[in-house]
């Protein structure tokens, strides 16, 4: 298995890992937002692969801090495939997720998961993450 830099070309794996997670019908905006992210400096997002399968992706956002010197990074959608779930992928991909942000300053890195997650909050938890006390959110929807 390797980790590498998203390519257009992943579009369909994106697809299916997203769907996985929940979020489905995201095929008509995949190219688009996928060629965002790769063009965006603060922005790394990867996929893990073995052979030319994707394994599961990881994206990370890296975001400046006004009162602090270091920056923080936030994983913004994380999913291994099913199938290849407790087989050390995640573990693998979050690892190299941290190092980019310890090389690129950051002193710490933060992940926002619903509850109902409850494994993927487990991974977390072992991984060292901690539960931050609050984390609020307003729709700007059109009629919301």
């Amino acid at each position: 298995m390797h980790i590498r830099p998203a390519q257009s070309t992943d579009s369909f794996a994106l697809i299916s890992l997203l769907t996985e997670l929940g979020y489905g019908g995201t095929e008509s905006l995949m190219h688009t937002r996928l060629q965002q992210l790769i063009a965006d400096p603060n922005e790394k997002l990867m996929v893990a692969e073995d052979r030319q399968t994707v394994l599961g992706f990881l994206s990370l956002h890296f975001i400046p801090q006004l009162a602090f010197s270091g920056d923080f990074a936030r994983i913004s959608y994380f999913c291994i495939a099913e199938g290849e779930r407790s087989k050390g992928v995640g573990q693998h991909l979050l690892q190299h997720a941290e190092q980019l942000a310890r090389e690129r300053g950051c002193e710490r890195m933060e992940v926002h998961c619903h509850d109902a997650r409850i494994k993927a909050n487990q991974f977390y938890a072992r991984e060292g993450y901690s539960e931050s006390p609050c984390y609020r959110i307003k729709s700007l929807a059109t009629g919301a």
